[in-house]
């Protein structure tokens, strides 16, 4: 009999969709997904052709009862999500039924971004309030963001209290979970991509980060890069934090020699990254990641072939209705590998946010060296257009 495995799910992604459902067919393995939006998985895009579970997949009690109500045979052989929200209820599911998990506190200091900085407050101490409370000498500039926010929305940086209480009532005018407020942390803007066994820490990888300039922090680009050399005080914070099983995406500054972690998304990087990452590396990735959640050990080193990689993403520059542009591309430019890969179809309204919700698509380059990829690069953006209306 095939080992089942139950996969929590919010939102639809390509992340699941084209990435984790297609390496767990591959692994003969049966899923059942458990969502809170099962019609986003019963038909359209995303649509899932095994069993399809509605549940409160932001309760870990709902994910038991619903797992032990299908386990005829006995629980699955893992519980798994790749959701930035439902990491720590899916790691007490999974420690309920005794099986390989993530550490829920870590889940919830990772996915807490007042209970990140305080749990670090010892090795990397920065300064971080109730973005409604912030003391008057507080060491502007700041950063305000949701405490569990995603994908740069509601991030600004700030100058004085006047500017912060302007984006406070900005942003509570649209949305109302708790804020917080940071010091505001210069440099080099790196991620680093983590594989754990819960034994060992494996670092896959990391990108070099361009940002939109300032008050905004959409991610432009995303760049392969040797991990810079203050890499172990990122792994030193990680283990602070209790990170170490499964993927790991983590975002730090590099200034002066002192590297500080600027948030920690406890499962793989997003964006169409991760097929970038999996390609790069010339490795299965995504069913290393189910079969560490499995249970099974980190393979053995793979040594990778020296190339580059770059991800761009599509932004859109007005609000509007989306018109015209490619679908799924790939092709080779000389000894570039060129993937697109839409985020957003024709005839999609598109709002303007300052965002990374602003991205129509991304294209992903690989080849020999950053001259041949950023040239392919710009030949395929001047061969396609992308027009909003």
């Amino acid at each position: 009999m095939a080992a089942s495995v139950h996969l929590v799910a919010g939102k639809a992604t390509d992340s699941v969709t084209y990435g984790f459902l297609p390496a767990a067919a591959r692994l003969g393995l049966d899923v059942t997904l458990l969502t809170d939006r099962p019609a986003l998985y019963r038909s359209g895009p995303h649509a899932f052709g095994g069993p399809v579970v509605e549940c409160d997949v932001s309760d870990f009690r709902d994910i038991v009862a619903h797992t032990a109500e299908g386990a005829v045979d006995g629980p699955p052989a893992a519980i798994f999500s790749n959701s930035d929200f439902l990491q720590a209820p899916t790691a007490l599911a999974a420690g309920y039924f005794g099986l390989p998990a993530k550490d829920w506190r870590a889940a919830t200091r990772a996915k807490n971004k007042g209970l990140m900085r305080r749990h670090l407050a010892a090795i990397d101490p920065v300064f971080s309030a109730d973005a409604r409370r912030v003391p008057a000498d507080a060491p502007y500039p700041l950063v305000v963001k949701p405490r569990e926010g995603v994908a740069s929305e509601d991030v600004f940086l700030v100058h004085d209290a006047v500017e912060l209480a302007a984006r406070v009532g900005e942003i509570a005018a649209r949305r109302d979970d708790p804020l917080v407020a940071e010091e505001y942390l210069p440099g080099h803007l790196h991620t680093l991509e983590t594989l754990g066994d819960g034994r060992e820490l494996r670092v896959l990888g990391s990108f070099r980060t361009t940002l939109s300039p300032p008050p905004f922090f959409v991610e432009e680009r995303l760049e392969w890069a040797e991990p810079p050399p203050e890499t172990p005080q990122v792994l030193r914070q990680l283990e602070e934090l209790g990170i170490g099983f499964g993927a790991c995406h983590t975002e730090f500054v590099v200034h002066e020699g002192r590297a500080r972690i600027i948030e920690v998304n406890y499962r793989l990087i997003g964006d169409h990254c991760d097929f970038l990452l999996a390609d790069l590396l010339g490795v299965p990735l995504f069913e290393q990641i189910l079969k560490v959640h499995l249970g099974e050990p980190l393979p053995g080193v793979r040594v990778p072939q020296p190339r580059h990689a770059i991800a761009e993403p599509v932004i859109a520059d007005r609000s509007g209705t989306l018109t015209s542009a490619p679908g799924p591309l790939r092709l080779d430019d000389g000894p570039v590998q060129l993937f697109y890969r839409p985020q957003r179809a024709v005839g999609d309204a598109v709002a303007i946010t300052r965002t990374n919700r602003d991205y129509l698509g991304t294209v992903r380059a690989i080849g020999p060296g950053p001259d041949e990829v950023n040239a392919a690069l710009a030949r395929f953006r001047a061969a396609h257009s992308w027009t909003i209306t």
